[in-house]
């Protein structure tokens, strides 16, 4: 996804590539053929807000103003990626994938990363003005606020896209002090606004790229996912979004910092870069450079975590009652969301990734302990979360995915892991690994993406046709994808694993 894109008109006649320049409220913009899928169109690094730098730096998100001029296609935002672990029996694809997954990469980074890209099939009959519009799927990806980019084969949305006749668009958002930087007196949650702000600029320029602003579901994944749950109580009165899928969180899955303790890490921050200690230090903050904060935030111990395996990030969102709430639970049990239809769901083994992390640490912890990990950040936290919903009267569906295929496996025991739910939604496992999926895989990769679709198409109805059965706790409605690893679906009563929640 590197190279510079230019928002500067210029003829295609002799290339037959018209419909790779697109008008939208940037200026012209101008794709290529994804590679390995030349039936789709990918637009990468359109920005969307105006360079969150200077004065921009700590504050809101301003959209896009900066008409027909070059950009760098390539920004990461900025994070200190993970150490790479040398865990023990890994496989040969683990450095490749935890790679790919994580964002530890050689992509330059920069606070101009307020960008998103884009994927649109042109081979599959679409007809301007008479054909209907695509569905479009925004993903928002994971990395616990402090790291993780777009800017990965993992979550490259070409296939998905190509398989299905949908839009696809990821995007980048400010993550950790950058995103979340807790100053007191001013504005909250900036990594959540720029999803917004994003989402904003794809409904203004669906059209443009065959998409329909009226059929946008966002899609997200750890806290990606917990972002989409965010949303949905964040906006309930204009959620622009027609449906909500969330892999591997909710609100109820991780803590959030509390005023008092996102406000000292601020100044924390601030005194470690000579800046004060109290008072308005947003001057001299915004004084430093990108590299010295980077620098000196990774000298602030995190806060304390709910458990050994339950960790926290320093910078994350804090409640600021617009964007993010401290009473979840008595919100959602109120029904004091939007009442978007909703897929909400999870790996069978999640702690199978965060093992790695912890291993890392010098923390070698018992199965007891990484049981409990799954059921009190994944599998309770699923069950409130669509049970509530269930009650008042949400399309819901719940799933729990099982497959554990070679060239995903991390290492013997690491079964369906946290994010390798994704390969069958993006389609890119041979691309991350570099080892071909097998037969089975594929077809489960095809149910999974064409039920993903289907959703976006219809989210009231359309997995209902495909015989998914809505959440109802006391049935059969557990939606078991991949059990030993067949292409298929199964449903099962959600007590199996509730009753010890």
């Amino acid at each position: 996804m590197k190279g510079l894109l230019y928002l500067v008109a210029f003829a295609l006649t002799d290339l037959g590539l018209s419909s790779l320049t697109v008008e939208t409220s940037n200026g012209p913009v101008i794709g290529h053929p994804a590679p390995g899928a030349p039936g789709v169109r990918e637009f990468l690094g359109i920005p969307y807000a105006n360079p969150p730098v200077d004065d921009l730096r700590f504050s809101a998100p301003e959209r896009y103003s900066i008409k027909n001029s070059p950009f760098e296609a390539s920004n990461d935002c900025v994070f200190t990626p993970s150490s790479a672990v040398d865990f023990p029996d890994k496989t040969p694809q683990f450095d490749r994938v935890v790679a790919a997954f994580t964002g530890r990469n050689d992509n330059k980074q920069s606070e101009d990363c307020l960008s998103l890209n884009i994927w649109s099939s042109y081979e599959k009959g679409y007809v301007k003005g008479k054909t209907p519009k695509k569905p479009i799927l925004v993903f928002f990806h994971g990395g616990r606020y402090t790291a993780g980019d777009t800017n990965t084969p993992f979550l490259n949305g070409k296939y998905f896209a190509d398989a299905q006749d949908v839009v696809v668009v990821t995007v980048n958002y400010r993550i950790n002090i950058f995103g979340f930087p807790g100053a007191p007196g001013q504005t909250q949650n900036l990594g959540l606004l720029d999803q917004r702000l994003a989402v904003e600029w794809v409904r203004d320029n669906a059209k443009a790229f065959d998409g329909d602003p009226e059929r946008i579901t966002i899609f997200g994944q750890s806290a990606g996912s917990v972002a989409v749950d965010f949303w949905s109580y964040a906006w309930k009165e204009d959620p622009i979004v027609a449906g909500l899928i969330s892999h591997s969180g909710t609100v109820f899955s991780f803590p959030v910092n509390s005023e008092e303790l996102a406000t000292r890490h601020w100044y924390n921050a601030s005194s470690l870069l000579g800046c004060g200690s109290s008072g308005d230090v947003m001057p001299c903050m915004r004084s430093k450079s990108a590299e010295e904060i980077k620098k000196a935030i990774t000298e602030i111990p995190p806060p304390e975590g709910t458990s050994v395996a339950r960790s926290q990030p320093v910078f994350q969102p804090t409640p600021d009652g617009i964007v993010v709430f401290d009473d979840y639970e008595n919100l959602s049990a109120a029904g004091k969301f939007a009442p978007i239809p909703y897929i909400v769901g999870h790996t069978d083994n999640e702690a199978g990734f965060y093992n790695i992390s912890a291993f890392g640490k010098g923390n070698i912890l018992p199965e007891e302990e990484w049981t409990l990990f799954n059921k009190d950040v994944f599998n309770c936290p699923t069950s409130r979360t669509v049970t509530d919903r269930a009650s008042h009267g949400v399309p819901v569906w719940r799933y729990r995915y099982h497959a554990d295929w070679d060239n995903t496996r991390l290492y013997p025991t690491s079964r369906a892991y946290h994010g390798t739910d994704l390969h069958m939604i993006f389609g890119a496992s041979a691309d991350v690994s570099l080892l071909p999926e097998s037969p089975e895989q594929i077809e489960l990769k095809r149910m999974m993406q064409a039920a993903w679709a289907e959703f976006a198409v219809d989210p009231k109805d359309g997995l209902k046709r495909m015989g998914f059965p809505t959440f109802d706790p006391n049935g059969k409605t557990l939606i078991q994808i991949g059990v030993d690893n067949k292409p298929t679906a199964s449903f099962i009563d959600p007590k199996e694993y509730d009753d010890a929640c």
